[in-house]
């Protein structure tokens, strides 16, 4: 009897030491994202930086954001596009609930969180969409959020109006459902972007772009591709950030880790062996 209840007691210590030597994959990426100044700093920086820009974009006919937009622009409506997660919208605190609980992402929970409308926004973001929209710059929030019934909701897009009703908590003052284009909300509307770009490009001379993840700016970047052929993609277009495409640091997750295989530490570049 003491032989089985030392053994348990052995397992039980050996599962603490365990759970105490290997937290949560996210919870250095959460806590920087949550508390470093350095975040919130860059997050501003970004900001500020295209409000810089955004005279110079708007002024300028031939601006434009989109490599693709090469002709009949020039006349046309300016816009913006935006993504929000993670752009305007910080919705770390669901990436927080996953490193407390210990599980991974999970639909269910971030539809729960989208429902309550209750993110706060990315430092810097409401002031520099305010200017925009002040200047007659539409914004356009073309988002990975995807559009599904609830329950027996008849509604086919639930998420569209909380989205709206999040931008206007967080200060956000020119707004409307027609500027929110959502994953699924059409039938061609994957979580692959291009598809809703080229549709705004057709109306409005696209003159910024932002996000938090390499689709936001480029097609066919998240997946069958390597950090290799993305980081040539990132030299191609390098006229293009800090001009005409802004990005905010995201480490909590994104296809920059969606793409890569298994196992992850193949990628890490460490100290060469001594000779």
């Amino acid at each position: 009897m003491k032989s089985s209840v030392s053994s348990l007691l052995t397992s039980l210590l050996l599962c603490t030491f365990v759970a105490q030597a290997a937290p949560h994959d996210n919870m250095n990426a959460t806590l920087w994202y949550q508390t470093s100044a350095e975040f919130k700093a860059s997050a501003i920086q970004t900001y500020q930086t295209a409000a810089l820009q955004l005279p110079h974009a708007i002024a300028d006919k031939s601006w434009t954001a989109l490599p693709n937009q090469t002709s009949g622009y020039q006349d046309l409506p300016v816009a913006i596009i935006v993504d929000i997660d993670e752009t305007i919208l910080d919705n770390s605190p669901t990436a927080a609930q996953g490193v407390l609980l210990n599980v991974g992402y999970d639909p269910k929970r971030w539809d729960q969180w989208v429902a309550m409308a209750a993110a706060k926004a990315v430092p810097g973001a409401v002031a520099f969409v305010n200017k925009a929209e002040a200047a007659g710059v539409k914004v356009l929030y073309i988002s990975n959020r995807e559009c599904e019934k609830r329950g027996d909701n008849a509604e086919p897009c639930p998420q569209k109006a909380d989205t709206l009703r999040n931008l206007k908590a967080v200060g956000i003052k020119k707004v409307d459902a027609s500027q929110i284009w959502l994953k699924s909300e059409q039938k061609n509307w994957s979580s692959e972007k291009e598809s809703r770009r080229l549709l705004a490009a057709k109306d409005f001379r696209i003159v910024m772009s932002i996000g938090d993840d390499f689709g936001d700016f480029l097609p066919d970047v998240k997946k069958n591709i390597t950090p290799e052929q993305r980081s040539a993609l990132v030299d191609k277009y390098q006229d293009y950030w800090g001009a005409k495409w802004f990005v905010l640091a995201n480490p909590t997750y994104g296809s920059w880790q969606t793409i890569l295989k298994q196992p992850n530490s193949q990628y890490l570049q460490s100290v060469p062996a001594a000779q």
